[in-house]
């Protein structure tokens, strides 16, 4: 498992255009081989940050996504938002319920 997590400073009058943007990335991605999820999050205890959090099968198949889909899906996005960080996270150990 890869997840690849983007972390945005979002002010108030644009996390409705970020929301929507990002269900747009996600519609994308559940068109492309490897992926498994997307969730929206917003970091507890701070102000104006969210995380976009996608979960893909393996790391190539992330990176054949944004290969393929990155620049455009950005000029179509219209929230304005400051990037705070990437993060690309494997698993190791997982249990489920």
């Amino acid at each position: 498992m890869f997840i690849h997590v983007v972390l945005f400073e979002v002010k108030s009058a644009e996390v409705a255009k970020y929301r929507k943007d990002s269900l747009m990335w996600a519609g994308q991605c559940k068109k492309s081989r490897g992926f498994v999820s997307y969730c929206t999050m917003q970091r507890f205890g701070f102000k104006h940050q969210y995380a976009s959090v996608y979960r893909w099968v393996k790391k190539s198949d992330c990176d054949r996504f944004m290969r393929k889909y990155h620049d455009l899906l950005v000029t179509k996005s219209k929230a304005k938002v400051k990037v705070l960080g990437y993060y690309n996270l494997k698993a190791v150990d997982k249990v489920s319920h």
